[in-house]
This record gives structure tokens, C-alpha cells and sequence, in this order.
């Protein structure tokens, strides 16, 4: 697997558990860094893992409000965690990374529901991130 699909899985990760425990997402990078600093075991927190977990804590308010709005009839809470949290990332990385091509952040969001969550979530998670990615440069001003 690819280095970045790796950084963004564990970002999920620190998203997902972040959530579960109902703590600050800079917190789990604090502890997930701090273990990979203390047990050779552990592997370490790369740059890329830590700059989407910061850009996501800067964006969670305006990333979960747009979740609420496109997502037609679901509640945040009532959406699964792990869906809720793919879509975070996914949303940050879209939105805010022009470094990553919009196809290639929805991809990757579409594969992490592959691998973490129901049959029907992959389709979920790629038609609101498509949705984002339509309304893009207004979701970016939106903000302002």
C-alpha cells in the first residue's frame, strides 16, 4: 500500500478514535505519537497523518456542518461512526488539500468504506464527496 493511503488510513484511525472516546482529535495524535515515540514497535506518526488530523481539527466545525446539510436524511449522531469519520477526512482532504487530486481523495475515502464498513457505505461516502466536489469552490467561500 501505498505511503500516503497508509498516512490517511491511520488519520481515519485517529479520527475514528477520537470519536469512539468522545475526546479532541488532537488529543489521539498527542497519545499516538507520544506511543510511537516510546515503543520501537509502534510505527511511527508520519508528517502527512499528522497534517490532515491538524487540518481537519481546524475545519470540524465547518466539515460537519456541510455533512449535516448534504447528507439528505441523516443526522450526524445517528450516522455510523465509521462512516462519519471517513467522510470527515474525506471532506478536509477534498476541500481543503489541492495538493491531492479531487478523484484521488474520494477514492481513498471510497476504499477506507471498503475496508471499515458496510456494502452500502462506499456508495454512501463517493456521492457526498462527489457532492463536495461539485460544490467546491462554493463550499471554500462559504467559509470566509
Amino acid at each position: 500500500m501505498a505511503a500516503r493511503s497508509n498516512a490517511r488510513k491511520r488519520a481515519f484511525q485517529i479520527l475514528f478514535e477520537a470519536d469512539q472516546r468522545g475526546v479532541p482529535v488532537r488529543e489521539v495524535l498527542a497519545d499516538w505519537i507520544r506511543h510511537a515515540n516510546a515503543d520501537v514497535r509502534q510505527p511511527p506518526v508520519n508528517a502527512f497523518t499528522m497534517d490532515l488530523v491538524e487540518g481537519y481539527a481546524e475545519k470540524v466545525n465547518r466539515i460537519d456542518d456541510l455533512i449535516v446539510t448534504y447528507a439528505v436524511d441523516w443526522e450526524l449522531d445517528r450516522m455510523p461512526v465509521v462512516d462519519r469519520n471517513i467522510l470527515r477526512l474525506g471532506a478536509y482532504e477534498l476541500i481543503w488539500v489541492d495538493e491531492t487530486p479531487d478523484a484521488v481523495a474520494i477514492d481513498e475515502a471510497v476504499q477506507l468504506a471498503k475496508e471499515f464498513s458496510t456494502d452500502e457505505s462506499p456508495a454512501f461516502v463517493n456521492g457526498l464527496l462527489a457532492r463536495f466536489k461539485d460544490l467546491k469552490p462554493s463550499l471554500r467561500r462559504g467559509e470566509d
